[in-house]
């Protein structure tokens, strides 16, 4: 294949290769030792050094080489690996056999050869082969990603006009591509949809009209399947300012999934900064392709289906029935197998599912194929259970990896029988784990490692050897009878059930046991089952000493996260008697200390930066983490509780607890929509269902723990760990519906969140066994009457025949749909908040900081599209302060610039932007926010003519110009013009009235000077001429070109001689006071017409001759001093005064700012032809409107 040009040395190399073939240009050579039958000593020495090398060091046996006459240096062409020590400076292509790499070289003779000898410069040979290489890389490329699609050939071609038509960089990559119609209005537009991996583009060419549609997958805020008067189902995608439908696909459901995928993927990667790290698909934007975004989907239903930790990765998923002994036939459903679990979901739903997590499988066995048991496999656990499937299609590759698994997790985990124990496997109590050292489930035990696992609870004296509540015992008064009964009698149905379906991990989970939880789970099962529903057991087995040491590594520790931890420790269930005392605040205290210590991500997180989106204000602050935590300790065991809080925050509420959020906003997102289908007279008659945000957010952050009384709340929790966020949904939905007369009645949302906190606060849980303990974070009202009583049993079981036919591929669906509407609320209102502190400061219209705004964003954002990621430009952090989280380099600026604005110098305009980004970086971090852009941008269009020329004048002094600068490499030896010019001026026209003006001006100056602020240092010779310069290239293509020249030659000469008299009287020390006097003089006498009429002529040398070829250090001037020569030329004056509009500049960059930064990055992949043409064309880009050398693309963004 084709490599990238590398540089060869063949001083050294010659002995190493030999000459198969050459020509006037190429060079075609064999490795020796390969083939050769007898061989000499030395190909002997060097077959035996490529053979000893792995695989990764080796060499290709045979190359091509590119030589050029007069060149010791080769370029390989058509070579292989680098050989470690070898004087291989660049690589490009191999060959690994005679025939692919005769097929190199015919290609070079019938295609290139006889094209070089045209070219007269040996450099323009070596850049035009490099070129046709990199060209053929570039198609190899697209050529293998095409044969990952269905249909290579035609993905292919699509690819060919993708790229010609939207001209985007390489790094833009074609995911999949449909024909289809955009509608506008009631026309149709037939054409393609293409799908990349940022943009959403349509092309269409009807009727001699061209239509291009770009729209960035960041700009789109809501996605939608919709139908309309004509058709019946269309996809509409919403930006800021438009709805675009698009309709007439083959297959919409696949096209609308795939969108979602895409969507999704992009908006989690460049707005969600907190959850990118979690998720490795994301990283890697130019290798997804559409069979990647189905098996994402597919992972992450599995994923949420199962409740599984979000490292796991599905391999397979395969049709099958399994025997389920309860209902003695065989179950049909899909098996499901990843990295350590082995899955099974019934078609029916929720008639069975069952969990085998890897480490508690013992075997893996292949059964006799029969017409009654086809295909099938035994699977046995420890806990002396088998699991028999059937109609597994390719049952033996399936069983090979899962044996590779098995073997693996087993060699991470080791684990030993005890044959000498008999469990009594009818207890209702389960082998679990409290400590580090001795895991046992059923009849198996876990094999510690000597450093992490030696610690048995005699040697850790702090760690809870029970759950708390063991600890609070009851007294008669407190407990009542029938409350223990009904307590035994849960008890014994539980006992029932785990003989039948069993009583570990892996146990069938069938509707019976849901109608078991939600009656509630006996307290003295309940932190056991908690550990098994979540699969925490299986963490907790297999990480023994884990959480000891990371309590060990923690506590003592002093930092912000755990001073909020103290400041919370007590306000975490204070009327609990369990937390009344030393031993459940230490364990609580070790528990949020340590998880804080695993994930500093999440932290200690109390749902303080939750914000209300629609409303945009802050609610309160929710004691989320604490409280849940609180609860685990009361249930479970210290370790077992730490490893449920895992899994809950890392599983089963994933993006919860984390700086803004955001999971828990979705939710709350779904929810409201879950309400207007399933309770549309509640959502009728609360047109803003956002009302209810400030109560309904505190169920989804603490799971009703904080506004129920908690033994109801606990029952809830139940509910929770066994059908995830589901059970949190239906709730919410049922306690909506039991106050639905009395919400829809309300008069305002004060009275709705009332009634909703009344009735939460009155749900009782007749089956606890406990005193009734009241909610401590619930609303107060001054009840005038008794509240009516409910039962959380009645509720729960209301919940779920009402409400509980949502299914998990649904709920995971709207959780999609809603995060690209919650993600962009966040960008709304950081958009808002920018705005809010800049507009006060600017004199720019609001419409048009919008308009800027949306242009800064999106130069980051292309640059997260195409660029690969730079120390100095960051990803957007949305934990940082608004004004901070979107900031842009040298370079991106350098193209909102070129755009934006006023001052283009055309080739110059490069080396100012340059000058002004070093200006603006005041903490010279090498980024800038939106404001000091802004800032600028607004002296440049409505600054007063002395604010501009200070702004000039900075820009061509420290910090802008630096000795480094690009464009004062070569300052001019001689002075820009000569001083012999005479210094007479002829009378403008109104003299009278301009010489009041100027003298004004002077005498604003003066105020100036006396302010406080810190005077400008002044400027040198040198400095002096690049400020010259930037003004001649302002003044190019200006309709008063002439005048404007005329006025800056003689205002430059004024300053030259004032340079010169400050030089010459520099050693007296009254240079500046003299021209000073002279200067104010000869703006208040009309008469004169010499500007600096007192002046003493005969000290200024008429010879040009006799000024210094180089500044000495003395020869300055003073931002005053050219301030006012300038007022002295009315074309200056009035330049710089014009009214500027800045609106004709944000639609044209709006148009080419894709435009600009694709040329840049197209020119930056080509070869760096030295073309005689190149000075000519060398400026081409420095205007994006004027660009002829490069075709340019009518985009259409929508905003």
């Amino acid at each position: 294949m084709w490599l990238k040009p590398e540089e060869v040395l063949l001083k050294n190399a010659l002995k190493l290769w030999v000459t198969q073939k050459s020509s006037c240009y190429f060079i075609l050579q064999r490795r020796r030792g390969h083939g050769e039958a007898g061989g000499r000593l030395t190909g002997r020495l060097v077959g035996a050094l490529d053979a000893v090398l792995d695989s990764s060091a080796r060499v290709a046996p045979f190359r091509i080489l590119l030589q050029v006459p007069g060149s010791q240096v080769y370029s390989s062409i058509a070579c292989g690996e680098l050989l470690s020590g070898s004087d291989v400076y660049w690589a490009i292509a191999t060959g690994a056999t005679l025939e692919e790499i005769n097929q190199h070289w015919d290609w070079l003779e019938q295609n290139l050869l006889h094209t070089l000898s045209v070219f007269d410069n040996k450099d323009d040979i070596a850049s035009f082969v490099k070129g046709k290489v990199k060209a053929l890389i570039a198609e190899e490329t697209s050529s293998r990603l095409a044969e990952l699609e269905e249909e290579p050939e035609k993905f292919r071609e699509a690819l060919v006009k993708f790229e010609a038509r939207f001209n985007f960089p390489e790094a833009e990559k074609l995911v999949t591509y449909y024909s289809c119609c955009c509608w506008k209005g009631r026309v149709p537009r037939q054409g393609w949809l293409y799908l990349s991996t940022n943009h959403l583009c349509f092309y269409s060419f009807l009727l001699g009209k061209e239509l291009k549609l770009v729209v960035p997958w960041v700009d789109i805020q809501k996605l939608e399947r919709t139908s309309n008067v004509f058709l019946t189902d269309t996809i509409r995608i919403t930006t800021q300012n438009k709805e675009r439908d698009f309709s007439m696909f083959l297959n919409l459901h696949e096209v609308f999934k795939i969108m979602e995928q895409l969507a999704d993927v992009t908006l989690r990667r460049l707005l969600d900064n907190e959850g990118f790290d979690l998720d490795p698909d994301l990283q890697e934007p130019s290798q997804i392709t559409k069979r990647d975004l189905e098996a994402r989907a597919q992972n992450e239903f599995f994923r949420a289906f199962f409740r599984l930790p979000r490292r796991e990765k599905l391999h397979a998923v395969v049709d099958c029935s399994l025997w389920t002994p309860f209902s003695r036939c065989h179950t049909a459903g899909r098996m499901f197998t990843s990295d350590s679990y082995i899955c099974f979901a019934s078609k029916e739903d929720s008639c069975c599912n069952v969990i085998l997590p890897l480490r508690e499988v013992v075997s893996i066995e292949k059964m006799e194929d029969t017409s009654l048991l086809p295909n099938p496999i035994i699977v046995s656990i420890r806990s002396k259970m088998a699991f028999q499937f059937i109609e597994l299609k390719d049952r033996d590759s399936l069983v090979e990896g899962l044996l590779v698994r098995l073997k693996q997790v087993h060699a991470d985990h080791p684990v030993h029988y005890n044959t000498s124990r008999d469990e009594d496997m009818t207890s209702p109590m389960f082998h679990s784990t409290s400590m580090c050292s001795d895991h046992k489930f059923g009849d198996l035990e876990m094999v510690s490692s000597p450093n992490s696992g030696d610690s048995g609870t005699e040697k850790i004296p702090w760690l809870s050897p029970a759950a708390l509540i063991t600890s609070c015992r009851w007294s008669a008064s407190q407990s009542p009878d029938a409350s223990m009964s009904r307590e035994q009698i849960k008890i014994s149905l539980w006992n029932d059930h785990f003989v039948e379906y069993g009583r570990t991990v892996c146990m069938f989970r069938t509707e019976k046991i849901r109608k078991l939880v939600a009656m509630g789970i006996p307290e003295s099962l309940r932190g056991k089952l908690w550990l098994l529903f979540s699969d925490a057991v299986t963490e907790l087995a297999c990480h023994p000493g884990y959480y000891n040491s990371l309590v060990e590594a923690s506590m003592g520790k002093c930092c912000l996260v755990t001073e909020e931890i103290e400041r919370d420790l007590h306000r975490s269930l204070p009327e609990h008697p369990a937390f009344q005392n030393e031993t459940g605040i230490a364990a609580l205290r070790r528990v949020l200390t340590a998880y804080a210590h695993r994930n500093p991500k999440i932290g200690y997180c109390q749902a303080s930066a939750s914000v209300d989106l629609c409303l945009s204000r802050p609610l309160q602050k929710l004691q989320s983490m604490n409280i849940l935590t609180s609860v685990l300790l009361l249930y479970a065991k210290e370790e077992e509780a730490f490893w449920l809080l895992v899994a809950v925050c890392e599983r089963m509420l994933p993006d919860y607890f984390s700086h803004r959020v955001i999971g828990a906003q979705v939710d709350q997102s779904v929810f409201e929509e879950l309400i207007k289908e399933r309770l549309p007279e509640l959502a009728e008659h609360m047109h803003d269902l956002t009302a209810l945000a400030p109560i309904s957010l505190s169920w989804f952050l603490t799971l009703f723990l904080s506004i129920m009384p908690l033994e109801s709340a606990v029952n809830v929790v139940d509910c929770f760990f066994y059908d995830g966020i589901k059970a949190i949904f239906q709730l919410g939905l049922a306690v909506l519906e039991a106050n639905a007369e009395d919400l829809c009645s309300s008069k305002d949302d004060g009275q709705a969140l009332m009634v909703l906190s009344r009735f939460l606060d009155h749900i009782k849980n007749e089956d606890s066994p406990g005193p009734p303990i009241g909610s401590h974070h619930a609303f107060f009202s001054d009840d005038q009457e008794p509240h009516p009583v409910t039962d959380i049993a009645d509720l729960i079981r209301d919940s779920y025949e009402k409400f509980g036919d949502r299914s998990v591929a649904q709920i995971e669906h709207l959780r999609c749909k809603h995060r690209v509407r919650v993600l962009q609320g966040h960008e709304d209102i950081t958009k808002q908040n920018v705005l809010r502190v800049v507009i006060p400061d600017v004199s720019i219209l609001p419409e048009d900081l919008e308009e800027l705004y949306d242009l800064f964003k999106r130069e980051h954002m292309m640059s997260c599209y195409w660029e690969r990621p730079r120390p100095l430009a960051p990803r957007h952090d949305p934990s940082r302060p608004y004004a901070e989280q979107y900031r842009i380099d040298a370079r991106q600026f350098a193209h909102l610039f070129q755009l934006v604005s006023p001052w283009t110098c055309g080739a110059h305009t490069q080396i100012l932007a340059q000058r002004t980004f070093r200006l603006l970086d005041d903490n010279v971090d090498h980024l800038i926010e939106f404001k000091a852009f802004v800032s600028c941008l607004d002296i440049m269009y409505n600054g007063e003519m002395n604010e501009k020329i200070k702004l000039l004048y900075r820009l061509h002094i420290p910090p802008a110009l630096t000795e480094n600068d690009q464009d004062s490499q070569s300052p001019l030896k001689n002075p820009l013009l000569s001083t012999s010019r005479p210094l007479v001026l002829g009378k403008s026209n109104g003299d009278a009235d301009y010489q009041k003006q100027l003298k004004q001006m002077i005498k604003d100056l003066a105020k100036e000077k006396d302010k406080t602020e810190k005077e400008l240092p002044k400027m040198s010779q040198r400095e002096f001429i690049q400020f010259c310069k930037t003004l001649y290239s302002m003044f190019h293509e200006d309709p008063e070109e002439n005048n404007l020249y005329q006025a800056i030659a003689t205002v430059t000469t004024l300053l030259l001689q004032i340079g010169e008299v400050g030089q010459l009287h520099s050693s007296s020390g009254s240079c500046s006071q003299e021209c000073g006097e002279g200067l104010q003089a000869s703006a208040l006498s009309p008469e004169q017409d010499s500007v600096f009429a007192e002046a003493d002529t005969a000290t200024i040398p008429q010879d040009s001759h006799a000024f210094p070829e180089e500044a000495e250090g003395d020869w300055t001037v003073s931002l005053e001093h050219i301030l006012a020569s300038l007022l002295t030329e009315q074309p200056l004056v009035n330049f710089f005064e014009k009214p500027l509009d800045i609106k004709s500049k944000l639609e044209n960059a709006k148009t080419n700012q894709y435009n600009l930064k694709t040329v840049e990055m197209s020119r930056q992949s080509q070869p760096e032809l030295k073309l005689r043409t190149a000075e000519q064309d060398g400026g081409s880009l420095s205007r994006v409107g004027h660009t002829k050398a490069q075709p340019t693309v009518s985009w259409v963004i929508s905003p």
